[in-house]
């Protein structure tokens, strides 16, 4: 007999669901990292990004702003002295100031102190014998300038005196010293101690530490050895001699006419104008490293260099013939010498160190008395 069923049939199980509330939850757990959207932090990453890069650009402006703001200290001035006077023009100042003293010194006679005392404050005390202007210093030049302390020159001048009229004969004895008459118009060497000093505007100020005192002349320097050999007649069928004399003639006696055409390429030069001379003769002629020989009639290849020393003889206007001495370099070119330069001073075998230059003038050439 079959059981009898009774009683509620009993429901099938079913899948539990969430509430939901979880499953909100769970979507807002899934678009969110720690509070922030994730979307937002993305935007956010990316502007920290571009903050940095905009500071890492703007860096040096804002440094070179930070710099500028910042205010400027000066540091104390420096207690100001009085500027030096300069040495080159020093003894360039001195040089004349010397030179005007002793021009003053050798004319002044009675009543002439006050203008001693122009260039030397004690010459006021003095009493000077003499007639004012009786005796001149003519040709006037500075031959020897020397610095001796930091604001002071000793500044030897030359000077021809004329105008004295000495009472004693000449000595006619051979060896003899001159006599006064001699002496009267030779060249005479007076040295003055000149001190320096800033003076108003930035000009140097200037003033004699003594009267001045006369010395000896100058040292004459000895001849140094020059390049060339020794001095030979100037042959007419030498192609040297008539480069030279065709130049030298186109120089001196028609004031550079025609002188191009015996330039070597790129050479300037110009001429003495108007023509201080109607004729011209070369004599003699040395020439660089050569000591004799045959004559010469030929010239070299093109490019080759001569360096010349040129005696010669110049007629003037008045027909009184003058001697010259050029020194002279030649360039051969086409089969002929050409002129390359007019030297300045002769060649020497062993140049001597040139001196630093001071600014000042350097010793003159001795006068010949």
């Amino acid at each position: 007999m079959s059981p009898v069923l009774t009683g509620r049939r009993k429901p099938a199980p079913v899948d539990p669901q969430p509430p939901a509330v979880q499953e909100t939850e769970a979507v807002q757990e899934a678009g969110w990292v720690g509070g922030w959207s994730t979307g937002a932090q993305a935007n956010s990453a990316a502007l920290i990004r571009w903050l940095v890069w905009g500071l890492i650009a703007l860096g040096p402006l804002l440094g070179a702003l930070a710099y500028l703001s910042v205010p400027t200290t000066s540091a104390a001035p420096a207690p100001k002295t009085a500027p030096s006077a300069p040495s080159a023009s020093g003894g360039q100042g001195a040089a004349g100031f010397a030179s005007l003293f002793v021009a003053a010194y050798l004319s002044a006679g009675r009543g002439d102190e006050p203008k001693l005392a122009a260039y030397y404050p004690p010459a006021s005390n003095l009493q000077l014998d003499g007639v004012s202007g009786q005796r001149r210093g003519e040709q006037l030049t500075v031959v020897r300038l020397r610095q001796t302390d930091t604001s002071v020159w000793s500044v030897t001048v030359a000077a021809r005196v004329t105008g004295a009229t000495p009472t004693a004969t000449p000595s006619t004895q051979p060896g003899a010293s001159p006599g006064p008459s001699a002496a009267a118009d030779a060249v005479r060497y007076f040295q003055v101690p000149v001190a320096t000093a800033p003076g108003a505007g930035g000009a140097t100020a200037y003033t004699a530490l003594a009267l001045p005192a006369e010395v000896a002349a100058p040292e004459r320097a000895k001849t140094p050895e020059l390049v060339y050999g020794a001095m030979r007649p100037a042959l007419p069928t030498d192609p040297r001699t008539q480069a030279v004399t065709s130049f030298l003639s186109a120089y001196l006696t028609k004031a550079g006419a025609e002188l191009d055409r015996y330039l070597a390429p790129g050479t300037r030069l110009a001429a003495p104008s108007p023509a201080p001379y109607s004729g011209v003769a070369v004599d003699q002629f040395a020439v660089e490293g050569e000591t004799g020989g045959e004559p010469v009639v030929s010239v070299p290849g093109d490019g080759t260099t001569l360096r010349l020393l040129v005696t010669l003889r110049a007629t003037g206007q008045d027909g009184v013939r003058l001697p010259l001495t050029y020194a002279l370099t030649l360039k051969a070119r086409a089969g002929r010498w050409e002129i390359a330069s007019l030297d300045g001073a002769p060649a020497i075998t062993s140049p001597t160190p040139v001196p630093a230059a001071s600014g000042a003038p350097g010793p003159a050439p001795t006068p010949t008395p």
